[in-house]
């Protein structure tokens, strides 16, 4: 095999690699505590619909999150994705500032 040859097969490995890896989840919500530092809370509202009662309900979780600079206020929505666990409770990292609390 020549060395172009082998170029090409090492990237079609890495690519397969990269395509295999699972897509991390993705979370958005509010600010609703900054009181630790580089941590943050993160309400995850979601709306569903009562399995008996049909009626929409809504379903709150609340995410502990990394936000390495401490940039992210209280009334802020934010973008967070999953990560390898950085503490007891925290599976969270910031990924963007989506909208500043008025």
């Amino acid at each position: 095999m020549s060395e172009e040859e082998k170029k090409q097969k090492e990237t079609a490995d890495s690519s397969k690699n990269i395509s295999e890896r699972n897509q991390r989840k993705e979370r958005e919500g509010l600010v609703v505590s900054r009181s630790m530092d580089k941590t943050i809370v993160v309400a995850d509202v979601q709306r569903v619909r009562h399995p008996k009662y049909r009626k929409i309900v809504q379903k709150t979780k609340k995410l502990y999150v990394h936000d390495e600079t401490n940039s992210a206020n209280i009334g802020d929505r934010v973008r967070v994705v999953e990560t390898r666990p950085l503490s007891k409770l925290k599976h969270w990292r910031l990924v963007e500032i989506l909208e500043r609390a008025r």
